[in-house]
């Protein structure tokens, strides 16, 4: 069971050492783009290219769709950001349970946004958790942990790749010894959990006041989405790629000035930010040493806070 792409490297390698798939469960078609065009998600794309049964419910509570499920006589269900939470009928249907691939060290950061958060609290590690899926929100016993360094040009997408294929590979790892009832499950601290707060477009608006490294945790963590952004000239601004650089005394917050390897910064509340990619709206990325040769009005501006 999973939806985006983070699920996607756990389907691969399950087929690829010939565990037998019965169904693959993802979230209804949704519309997308400009056209609004019904689009399937991720797994549901790389489940019709293995050749797998695709299944779609609105919901999977008591009714119809867990006896479909039922039928399928699942030894283990495996989970991955599938976008819903399962019943106690469904968590009780597979001999070896439902497990999770949860991309942070639980107890720490449960929910939804645990990449985004990780970057935003300036974490020097995070990881990838299996656990025993219980009637809570990522409160299940935990079967196994991985961890790996978050890296100063980690954003949310990187960094979410990565550990997808952590949380694959070690999926693999810990499968057989979990059928066979080798590894006892270790219940979690709930004193130490954490969640975050659910992340708004609204969340990306930079405040020049905060400091350049918060400012920058910011920019990657909302990275691809909601995206980080700024207004110049009436337009929205926004920040792809950013690095803190010392202060520069008497600059005051939201100024633009010219860096000496010729790339923009901008004044903050400690220290200025180095902008290192931007899109304007409407148009396509580029570095800000590129918008430079083209807008040479934007050094001297001052971006509102």
């Amino acid at each position: 069971m999973g939806t985006p792409d983070f699920a996607v490297p756990v389907l691969k390698l399950l087929v690829l050492n010939d565990y037998r798939v019965t169904a693959v469960y993802t979230q209804p078609d949704k519309p997308a783009g400009r056209g609004c065009r019904m689009a399937f998600s991720p797994v549901k794309q790389e489940a019709l290219s293995l050749g797998l049964k695709v299944a779609q419910p609105v919901s999977l509570k008591e009714g119809e769709s867990v006896e479909e499920l039922a039928a399928l006589k699942p030894d283990v269900i495996v989970v991955a950001a599938y976008g819903q939470i399962l019943t106690q009928a469904v968590l009780d249907l597979p001999k070896y349970k439902c497990i999770n691939i949860h991309p942070s060290l639980l107890p720490k950061y449960r929910g939804a946004v645990p990449v985004a958060a990780s970057i935003l609290n300036g974490d020097s590690f995070t990881g990838v958790s299996i656990m025993q899926m219980d009637k809570g929100l990522d409160t299940g016993p935990v079967i196994s942990q991985a961890q790996i360094p978050v890296l100063g040009y980690d954003n949310t997408g990187i960094l979410t790749h990565k550990l997808s294929l952590m949380g694959a590979f070690l999926l693999l790892e810990i499968l057989p010894d979990w059928i066979k009832g080798r590894i006892p499950p270790r219940p979690q601290d709930d004193s130490a959990a954490s969640y975050f707060s659910a992340i708004t477009r609204e969340s990306g608006e930079i405040d020049w006041s905060e400091p350049a490294e918060v400012i920058r945790r910011k920019v990657h963590a909302y990275y691809p989405r909601p995206g980080c952004f700024t207004r110049w000239q009436g337009k929205n601004m926004k920040i792809i790629d950013a690095l803190p650089q010392p202060k520069i005394q008497g600059a005051e917050c939201g100024h633009v000035i010219v860096l000496s390897d010729g790339s923009a910064g901008v004044a903050t509340g400690n220290g200025i930010l180095k902008i290192v990619k931007l899109q304007m709206e409407g148009k396509k990325p580029m570095s800000s040493v590129e918008f430079l040769r083209g807008q040479r009005q934007f050094a001297g501006s001052v971006l509102p806070s």
